[in-house]
Protein backbone atom coordinates (compact mmCIF):
# COMPACT_ATOMS: atom_id res chain seq x y z
CA UNK A 1 0.00 0.00 0.00
CA UNK A 2 1.21 3.50 -0.85
CA UNK A 3 0.07 6.71 0.85
CA UNK A 4 -0.43 9.94 -1.10
CA UNK A 5 -1.16 13.43 0.18
CA UNK A 6 -1.72 16.70 -1.63
CA UNK A 7 -2.71 20.31 -0.93
CA UNK A 8 -4.72 22.97 -2.79
CA UNK A 9 -6.43 26.21 -1.84
CA UNK A 10 -10.20 26.40 -1.47
CA UNK A 11 -11.68 29.59 -2.87
CA UNK A 12 -13.41 31.19 0.16
CA UNK A 13 -16.55 32.10 -1.78
CA UNK A 14 -16.89 28.44 -2.88
CA UNK A 15 -16.54 26.76 0.54
CA UNK A 16 -20.27 26.14 1.03
CA UNK A 17 -20.64 24.71 -2.49
CA UNK A 18 -17.58 22.50 -2.06
CA UNK A 19 -18.84 21.16 1.26
CA UNK A 20 -22.27 20.43 -0.23
CA UNK A 21 -20.76 18.61 -3.21
CA UNK A 22 -18.65 16.38 -0.99
CA UNK A 23 -21.47 15.75 1.48
CA UNK A 24 -23.27 14.10 -1.44
CA UNK A 25 -20.34 12.83 -3.53
CA UNK A 26 -21.53 11.15 -6.68
CA UNK A 27 -21.64 7.35 -6.33
CA UNK A 28 -20.18 6.83 -9.81
CA UNK A 29 -17.16 8.97 -8.95
CA UNK A 30 -16.64 6.97 -5.75
CA UNK A 31 -16.85 3.73 -7.75
CA UNK A 32 -14.22 5.03 -10.19
CA UNK A 33 -11.87 5.74 -7.28
CA UNK A 34 -12.36 2.26 -5.86
CA UNK A 35 -11.85 0.66 -9.30
CA UNK A 36 -8.54 2.55 -9.42
CA UNK A 37 -7.46 0.88 -6.15
CA UNK A 38 -7.89 4.06 -4.10
CA UNK A 39 -9.29 3.82 -0.59
CA UNK A 40 -9.16 5.44 2.82
CA UNK A 41 -9.48 8.75 0.99
CA UNK A 42 -10.07 11.90 3.04
CA UNK A 43 -10.03 15.63 2.37
CA UNK A 44 -9.46 18.00 5.29
CA UNK A 45 -9.91 21.79 5.40
CA UNK A 46 -7.95 24.29 7.48
CA UNK A 47 -7.43 28.02 6.96
CA UNK A 48 -8.48 27.85 3.33
CA UNK A 49 -6.25 24.88 2.49
CA UNK A 50 -7.59 21.51 1.43
CA UNK A 51 -5.39 18.58 2.40
CA UNK A 52 -6.11 15.21 0.79
CA UNK A 53 -4.89 11.82 1.93
CA UNK A 54 -5.43 8.50 0.19
CA UNK A 55 -4.12 4.97 0.18
CA UNK A 56 -3.35 3.18 -3.07
CA UNK A 57 -3.31 -0.63 -3.16
CA UNK A 58 -2.68 -1.25 -6.86
CA UNK A 59 0.56 -1.80 -8.75
CA UNK A 60 0.49 1.01 -11.36
CA UNK A 61 -0.67 4.31 -9.89
CA UNK A 62 -0.19 6.25 -13.14
CA UNK A 63 -2.34 3.82 -15.13
CA UNK A 64 -5.02 3.59 -12.47
CA UNK A 65 -5.32 7.35 -12.10
CA UNK A 66 -5.38 7.69 -15.90
CA UNK A 67 -8.50 5.49 -15.84
CA UNK A 68 -10.13 8.00 -13.49
CA UNK A 69 -9.13 10.88 -15.76
CA UNK A 70 -10.69 9.05 -18.73
CA UNK A 71 -13.96 8.40 -16.88
CA UNK A 72 -16.66 10.80 -18.20
CA UNK A 73 -18.45 11.07 -14.85
CA UNK A 74 -15.21 11.86 -13.01
CA UNK A 75 -14.44 14.54 -15.59
CA UNK A 76 -17.92 16.00 -15.03
CA UNK A 77 -17.28 15.96 -11.25
CA UNK A 78 -14.02 17.84 -11.76
CA UNK A 79 -15.86 20.40 -13.91
CA UNK A 80 -17.95 21.34 -10.86
CA UNK A 81 -15.28 20.94 -8.15
CA UNK A 82 -12.26 22.48 -9.90
CA UNK A 83 -13.72 26.02 -9.96
CA UNK A 84 -13.84 25.80 -6.15
CA UNK A 85 -10.10 25.25 -5.97
CA UNK A 86 -7.00 27.32 -6.63
CA UNK A 87 -3.62 25.60 -7.09
CA UNK A 88 -0.71 26.68 -4.93
CA UNK A 89 1.90 28.91 -6.54
CA UNK A 90 4.47 26.13 -6.14
CA UNK A 91 2.76 23.51 -8.32
CA UNK A 92 4.62 22.04 -11.27
CA UNK A 93 3.37 22.50 -14.82
CA UNK A 94 0.32 20.32 -15.37
CA UNK A 95 -0.18 19.76 -11.63
CA UNK A 96 -3.46 20.80 -9.95
CA UNK A 97 -3.16 19.54 -6.37
CA UNK A 98 0.37 20.00 -5.00
CA UNK A 99 1.87 16.70 -3.91
CA UNK A 100 2.97 16.63 -0.28
CA UNK A 101 6.06 14.77 0.92
CA UNK A 102 5.65 12.33 3.76
CA UNK A 103 8.13 13.20 6.50
CA UNK A 104 6.80 10.95 9.26
CA UNK A 105 4.62 7.86 9.59
CA UNK A 106 3.63 5.63 12.50
CA UNK A 107 1.85 2.31 11.98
Amino acid sequence: MQRFAAVIRLRPEKESEYRQLHAAAWPGVLRALKRANIGNYSIFLRDGLLFSYLEYTGTDYASDTALIAADPLSREWWAVTDPCQQPLDSVSAGEWWASAEEVFHLD
